[in-house]
């Protein structure tokens, strides 16, 4: 019996690449993914405006009412100050006349949250559901 000296292939360049890493990776996105996927899919649906090409029809504009809220509290039905009592019967007599009517309210950027939370929760419950908010832009 002959034996053969151990050699050590060390040396030689390895010729073959790794796939095990690179599989690994590509898992890890499909999982990502089809995760993800499904996220896109339950996006929030808008019903965005159309504008109109007909020249001969004129934008209506719809009725709309303003309501103020001033830092110390102070309730405004179209400039006007009213108590909390009167702008819900503000509210029911303007959803009466025409349900379609939008709620622009302007609130004093001192006033919490709830105060706003609570003229809100007012015309909702008073049949006015369309609610626009106005703000002030920044100025640069």
């Amino acid at each position: 019996m002959t034996m053969q000296a151990f050699e050590d292939d060390d040396d030689e360049l390895m010729t073959e690449i790794n796939m095990t890493p690179f599989i690994d990776v590509m898992l890890v996105l499909l999982i990502v993914f089809l995760v993800a996927i499904p996220a896109i899919h339950h996006a929030i649906k808008i019903d965005l405006p159309r504008v109109g090409t007909n020249a001969g029809t004129s934008a209506q504009i719809p009725a709309h009412a303003n309501v103020s809220i001033r830092a110390d509290g102070t309730l405004l039905w179209n400039d006007a100050p009213v108590t909390q009592q009167a702008l819900a019967e503000q509210i029911r007599a303007a959803a009466n006349s025409d349900p379609q009517t939008e709620l622009h309210l302007e609130a004093d950027r001192l006033v919490p949250y709830e105060r706003v939370a609570e003229v809100m929760s007012m015309a909702q419950a008073g049949g006015l559901t369309r609610i626009g908010f106005i703000t002030v832009p920044k100025r640069k």
